[in-house]
């Protein structure tokens, strides 16, 4: 798409009434654009809709009218969430106008250099991670995107002295047509969200859009440990900046020696940044790190690499690994109650992820899980549900995912669907987790699917997990 300024006093339709297309629309509006916001919501569900035709933008609720899209509009900025068969987005298409996402409208807005992080598990966490590490490298950065602050308001409050952190989801990348970050970098990829993108090529190539505008003085920053990353590499023109787990690498950010978890063998491990002279740093000891889980150590090893990247020096890493407690939803501890420990993972919105969280203890669990049924099997669970002690699944999926307990051998498995509301139906499901966990065990919700059978967001399903838990 061309800069904003270009699109003074022609037609521009927004589609969605989130924060990021609130914000959109203003930045266009100010500019110059004829903007007109368009959701799908009713006006009463829609209470942005006053604040922008206060400003003498167009606001259209309650579906997609007749002659929307036409030949008249030059751009149309979509929601990410909305799916391109959506019929407003089908239309532009047929006529040939261009379709981005907010991230390629804020990509035009700002000078300042973008650090774009994406994948299918620990992008929040990651991208937290290395706000605070530019935070105390003194590089003033802005965290931004899918993480809460709309990138178009961010791109318009940064100066060449920032540094725009923004974690990105495949939705936003694939409506992206120039956007190029300073640096990028592919934590993993993981199959989801394949009701939206149809088989997981699209998902892939979405988000190795990431990549595809760098050149030569940029890095990407790949998970060396995982395959379908690496698969990449030969389509990447930037500087690659690998980091791993298991392998020592010639260049990149790597764990000396290889982590072993759950093994007492006295080893110190380090995390170990060797540049391209192949000149060493220890960065920290892995110990050091107070985020549990081994799937926190690779985040820890992807943040290190990207504020590396950037600039940042290395001597300042090792006090963020020591101090950084997380973020909420996330494997978050959350109480003790008759001794077994609850911890909220609404978060994990896949099967890897609660893998990964699975993979966190050693304690016997009892897993709270189930939510939208997006066609997976849940087959992915297998190998590590045999370590649960008990299984209390809900929601659509509910029924899939006690048939792979069962296989699994979980000797306890119980559906919970009773309940007048949703949020009853997740307190039934903390009482009952509560009623098979003794002293000594945990208790984690991580549902491994959406939560928008029975919630607006894994916030809303995160908190009144918590709520229940405290109110045992």
């Amino acid at each position: 798409m061309r800069h904003p300024d270009s699109y003074r006093g022609e037609e521009v339709v927004v589609l969605g009434l989130a924060k990021s297309g609130v914000q959109v629309a203003k930045v266009l509006h100010e500019h110059g654009a004829i903007v007109t916001v368009n959701d799908k919501k009713e006006r009463d569900q829609s209470p942005e809709a006053s604040e922008l035709e206060a400003l003498g933008i167009s606001v259209i609720c309650g579906g997609h009218p007749d002659g929307l899209i036409h030949e008249g509009v030059r751009l149309v900025v979509k929601n990410p969430g909305i799916p391109y068969f959506a019929p407003p987005v089908a239309r532009a298409l047929e006529l040939g106008i261009e379709v981005v996402t907010e991230v390629e409208v804020a990509y035009r807005l700002t000078s300042a250099p973008i650090i774009g992080i994406t994948g299918s598990n620990g992008k929040t966490t990651t991208t937290t991670w290395v706000g605070r590490m530019l935070e105390a490298a003194g590089m003033n950065p802005i965290v931004a995107g899918n993480i809460g602050t709309p990138l178009c308001q961010a791109a318009q409050e940064a100066s060449d002295g920032n540094w725009l952190v923004v974690e990105l989801s495949s939705f936003q990348l694939k409506g992206t047509q120039e956007f190029r970050p300073k640096v990028g970098a592919m934590l993993n990829l993981a199959e989801t969200h394949l009701d939206y993108h149809g088989d997981m090529q699209d998902y892939i190539d979405s988000k190795a859009k990431l990549f595809a505008n760098q050149g030569p003085g940029d890095t990407a920053v790949l998970n060396w440990d995982d395959p379908v990353c690496r698969e990449l590499v030969p389509y990447v023109k930037a500087g690659i900046l690998p980091f791993s787990m298991t392998e020592e690498l010639v260049q990149g950010i790597f764990v000396r020696p290889s982590y072993v978890p759950d093994v007492e063998d006295g080893l110190k491990r380090q995390i170990i940044y060797r540049d391209y002279s192949e000149s060493e740093t220890v960065i920290a000891d892995v110990d050091s790190i107070v985020l549990p889980g081994r799937f926190n150590v690779e985040n820890a090893l992807a943040a290190c690499g990207i504020a590396i990247a950037a600039g940042a020096d290395p001597a300042v890493l090792a006090g963020v690994l020591a101090t950084f407690r997380g973020v909420e939803h996330r494997l978050e501890y959350v109480a003790d109650k008759a001794g077994a420990a609850y911890y909220n993972n609404s978060k994990a919105t896949n099967s890897k992820a609660t893998a990964m969280a699975l993979g966190s203890f050693r304690q016997p669990v009892v897993l709270i899980a189930g939510g939208l049924d997006r066609g997976s099997d849940y087959m992915e669970l297998l190998p590590v549900l045999g370590g649960v002690k008990a299984m209390v699944a809900l929601g659509q999926t509910k029924d899939k995912l006690a048939h792979v307990a069962q296989l699994a051998g979980v000797k306890t498995i119980s559906l919970v669907d009773t309940g007048d509301s949703a949020a009853a139906v997740l307190e039934a499901a903390v009482r009952e987790a509560s009623a098979l966990a003794e002293a000594g065990d945990i208790v984690l919700l991580s549902p491994a699917c959406a939560s928008w059978d029975m919630f607006t967001s894994y916030e809303e399903r995160g908190r009144i997990f918590k709520e229940a838990v405290h109110n045992l």
